[in-house]
């Protein structure tokens, strides 16, 4: 049996200042820490970094929806990003398959995007009741660079 090699690494750009990316992200690292072949890189573009420089329009963009980067620069966003990181994570991967089904891709797409009319309002209420989360201990210093974009976004 040939051993399996680690996939490519998937770097998983989020939004650091919202309330709930931060409970989502702190969930997802756990679960990369848990799966250590998961090639999973976590990358805040809320604010600049200058191992990492992107314009304000990329900024917006990448804040506006959740998006993976590979290593050749590639990039995917919204639910097909979600379904790219639950490949790579234990207790997921069935949703990641499930979503294979012709059809399902589409429909967690047209979740995500209403969602994302929402999401304002949820930020405001989560600012409000929920405590900050704080960086969990030996996590590493800064971001590490963003692969620049091949592809329009």
């Amino acid at each position: 049996m040939k051993p399996t090699e680690p996939p490519a690494p998937l770097t998983v750009l989020y939004d650091g200042a919202c309330p709930l990316c931060q409970r989502e992200i702190a969930h997802l690292q756990g679960l990369a820490k848990q799966e250590s072949a998961s090639g999973l890189c976590f990358v805040d573009v809320s604010t600049a970094n200058a191992a990492s420089p992107i314009d304000a329009v990329e900024r917006a963009a990448l804040l506006a929806r959740f998006h993976v980067a590979y290593a050749d620069g590639s990039r995917q966003s919204g639910a097909a990003a979600f379904v790219e990181v639950w490949r790579r994570l234990p207790g997921w991967r069935w949703l990641a398959r499930f979503a294979q089904v012709p059809g399902v891709l589409l429909g967690l797409e047209l979740a995500y995007r209403l969602f994302l009319q929402v999401r304002p309002g949820l930020q405001r209420l989560a600012r409000r009741w929920l405590k900050p989360l704080t960086a969990p201990t030996g996590q590493p210093g800064p971001n590490p660079p963003i692969p620049p974009s091949n592809t329009s976004l």
